[in-house]
């Protein structure tokens, strides 16, 4: 089983990977090994026993998608019961887990796992409000022709407003004495 967990701060989301203890038996050695850590033994993800269940966690980038596997004691392989899908591994008849880490599209985690299957992921930390999509004008109904301004052929009147306010005021001279 898988708990994703998502930073308020970081890029990352802190998954936790689960195994009930059915699956494994007493004192087993129980590890995640997957494309986070090179599929190798030694850097495999120790998971911790419990009553009920085996556990581990790790924080993993957005926006991308992680094949990996429980690997029992180094010897047998186990797919996680509640993965979010099983892709094909390079050895014949044999699926990987695959857990996908969504990426913050518009203020929501969104992905895609195996497939092309869009995923949307729960407790999604709060984005900023994302900008109102700007609206698309509608046409606007086109404009009634305007009759055109009367005009007057005569220019005398407007020469000689333009001379008037380009005038220089006359200043009164003071009375002689």
């Amino acid at each position: 089983m898988l708990k994703k967990d998502y930073s308020k701060t970081k890029k990352v989301c802190k998954v936790t990977f689960s195994l009930p203890t059915t699956a494994v038996q007493d004192g087993a050695e129980v590890r995640v090994l997957g494309d986070f850590n090179s599929w190798t033994w030694q850097s495999g993800l120790v998971m911790k026993a419990g009553k009920t269940e085996y556990t581990a966690s790790i924080e993993l980038a957005l926006g991308a998608n992680y094949e990996f596997r429980y690997a029992i004691n180094n010897e047998r392989w186990e797919n996680d019961w509640a993965a979010d899908a099983y892709v094909p591994s390079p050895f014949d008849g044999i699926n990987n887990s695959l857990v996908s880490v969504s990426a913050v599209v518009d203020g929501e985690l969104t992905g895609k796992a195996a497939g092309g299957k869009t995923v949307k992921a729960t407790g999604a930390p709060k984005a900023e409000k994302p900008a109102a999509p700007a609206k698309e004008a509608a046409p606007k109904a086109p404009a009634k022709a305007k009759a055109p301004a009367k005009t007057t052929t005569t220019t005398a009147p407007v020469k000689a407003k333009a001379a008037k306010a380009t005038a220089k005021p006359k200043t009164k001279e003071a009375p002689k004495k």
